[in-house]
């Protein structure tokens, strides 16, 4: 189990759920854009955000912000070390950094103001910042290339007595991203990880690419936070994150939706009603199962382990729970009634998110 680390009133790693990232994708300069994306990825459950601080002119922005956000900061710099600086005099709580681009000198007054302010830093690397001489010495695997950028970074900080580390390896290649954090995770343990697919492209092929990568991640213990890095608006990479996570069952955010592929048995168009109930389904407890299927044999039989379900029939809808007809109803009267039963469901059968994992078996070993 990796160490527990706080960053505000967030915990990350330890016994803590994976946690769900985003970044800002407006100008720090755009003062209130940015704080209402902030508001916003905080009503979709994100819980740290990582906000670009490429120029000391946003000094006065980063300070604002990071006084009104209701979700911690980490602010994201590249190459200037003053800037880290000032990030930290702006009050953040964490930094992403490449220690390798720093003077030791300046290296080492992030590190002392970052320890004497309580703050996290994020180090790592990806595929597309590798150095020719990292290439070289790993041979030309690129996968090793990143360990190896990765560790000399996290030398750096360590030789500085600074503990308070995440570590990432990203790349755009999966099987090149999963290889270098299994050995990174083997190697060092103790530190949380944050994981994703870089630069992981659009729409469907950006989402399947970023769930396989991060599922086999996750399967292998590994990953304390994680971003779905998408060109898409930050509250979809947020709710990619978290159905992920529901499917692997480590986190109960939202609801958990079942819903048959239909046949020539369906009595309802199930597309058609899961549009129509999509504002119901969005207010439901969270961990709550819930099926919507086309006929009597998909709808009580097949989904009996649903805590809550609509399956078609011929006068219309039956509703169930764990196999158990309910009602029967017709469809204009479905939603207002799976509303109300939702809320009685909830009512009685609150389910937090350490419940959903069912002890740490659900952390598959834990690992970080």
């Amino acid at each position: 189990m990796t160490k527990k680390l706080t960053i505000g009133p967030l915990t990350l790693g330890g016994t803590s759920p994976v946690r769900v990232e985003s970044m800002l994708k407006i100008p720090l300069s755009r003062r209130d854009e940015c704080l209402a994306q902030c508001i916003s990825l905080h009503e979709e459950g994100c819980e740290l955000i990582r906000a670009a601080y490429p120029s000391s002119e946003l000094r006065g922005d980063l300070e604002w912000l990071t006084a009104r956000s209701p979700l911690p900061l980490m602010a994201d710099i590249h190459f200037d070390p003053v800037l880290a600086l000032e990030a930290l005099g702006a009050g953040v709580p964490a930094l992403r950094i490449n220690p390798g681009n720093m003077p030791s000198g300046k290296l080492r007054e992030v590190v002392r103001s970052a320890g004497e302010r309580g703050a996290v830093i994020r180090i790592g690397a990806n595929g597309g910042s590798l150095s020719s001489r990292q290439l070289a010495e790993a041979g030309g695997v690129r996968s090793d290339a990143l360990v190896l950028a990765v560790e000399e970074q996290l030398r750096r900080l360590l030789d500085e007595g600074f503990e308070r580390i995440i570590l990432s390896a990203k790349s755009t290649s999966l099987p090149e991203t999963v290889r270098a954090n299994a050995l990174l995770a083997a190697r060092h343990p103790e530190f949380p990880f944050h994981i994703g697919i870089t630069e992981a492209g659009f729409g469907l092929d950006g989402i399947v690419k970023s769930a396989a990568g991060l599922a086999l991640l996750l399967s292998q213990g590994i990953g304390s936070s994680l971003r779905v890095s998408l060109t898409e608006p930050p509250e979809e990479e947020v709710r990619t994150g978290y159905s992920l996570l529901r499917a692997l069952e480590l986190r109960s955010r939202g609801a958990t939706i079942i819903s048959c592929p239909t046949c020539g048995r369906k009595r309802i168009d199930v597309k058609a009603l899961l549009l129509r109930l999509a504002p119901v389904l969005k207010e439901l407890p969270d961990g709550m199962t819930v099926a919507v299927m086309g006929c009597e044999v998909n709808g009580p039989r097949e989904a009996r382990d649903a805590d809550m379900g609509v399956a078609g029939s011929a006068s219309g809808a039956v509703i169930f729970s764990r196999g158990k007809v309910l009602r029967e109803t017709s469809l204009d009267d479905l939603p207002a009634l799976f509303a109300e039963l939702g809320r009685e469901f909830g009512s009685k059968n609150a389910i937090s998110d350490r419940q959903f994992m069912k002890g740490d078996e659900k952390h598959y070993g834990c690992k970080s």
